[in-house]
């Protein structure tokens, strides 16, 4: 038998103790005032990554709920037709259906995600950490090296805020950050400076995705509300993925082509 086993072998052959459960219930119940608690006592980056870390159990719980709870909205149905008589008051009545409604955004958004996509760079060469990252040391006589420089064109939102230099592993030169691209529409065959919303993919590596890093065939997400494009519905389409065609560490511009649906 396992080590570790014991205690469930104990519970099938003896069963839960009496009060297992309430126990149970209570020792729940006391966990989020014992989170608020350790909450309150944290200062600095320990309070930092705490704070991180419950937003994202909300987040993914917000999310969960979301996903759970359908609209419901009653739609008129035309009324069977009855065998033999019906009563007068039943007569102008009409019967209630429920349908589930999607709204268009969730349905635009489920096309965005399943449908094909041209890209004009299938294949892209693999950019290796050496190439994206340079090692910096640190520490008082320079012998720590976890420390990494990007060498490559980043995008950072404008709400982003740098960690305190002791802790920040990845830094992101303000030199080599970027927020505009030269998106050209490959239908209207125009160019347009646009600001960029996001990184979608970047093919090299998904730690590249994540830190923002732009290289030649990554995925960006642009803001094209500017050009009045305007969907079946009658609402201004407001973000579109571009591929970056060029190096941008080279040219110093992001130069991209918009991705329009088979």
């Amino acid at each position: 038998m396992p080590q570790n086993e014991h205690i469930e072998l104990h519970r099938k052959r003896a069963g839960y103790r009496l009060d297992y459960h309430e126990r149970k219930r209570k020792k729940e119940a006391r966990e989020p005032h014992k989170r608020g608690k350790v909450a309150k006592s944290l200062r600095g980056i320990k309070a930092k990554l705490h704070n991180k870390e419950r937003f994202n159990e909300k987040v993914q719980m917000k999310k969960t709920i979301k996903a759970h709870q359908e609209k419901k909205t009653k739609q008129s149905a035309e009324a069977p037709a009855d065998e033999g008589a019906v009563p007068a008051y039943l007569l102008d009545r009409e019967q209630q259906t429920q349908a589930k409604v999607i709204s268009n955004m969730v349905k635009q958004k489920r096309k965005e995600k399943a449908g094909k996509w041209e890209v004009p760079i299938p294949q892209v060469r693999a950019q290796s950490e050496a190439e994206v990252f340079k090692v910096l040391k640190s520490g008082k006589s320079r012998r720590k090296g976890w420390k990494r420089m990007v060498t490559k064109v980043t995008f950072v939102g404008d709400n982003f805020t740098r960690k305190p230099p002791k802790f920040e592993r990845f830094i992101r030169p303000m030199g080599l950050r970027m927020k505009k691209a030269h998106v050209t529409h490959p239908e209207l065959r125009a160019t347009f400076c646009l600001p960029i919303i996001g990184v979608k993919k970047n093919p090299s590596s998904p730690m590249y995705t994540n830190l923002g890093v732009i290289t030649k065939g990554t995925v960006i997400e642009v803001n094209i509300s500017e050009l009045g494009l305007v969907t079946s519905g009658g609402k201004v389409v407001w973000g579109k993925y571009a591929q970056v065609t060029n190096n941008p560490e080279n040219d110093g511009c992001i130069n991209a082509v918009l991705l329009v649906n088979n």
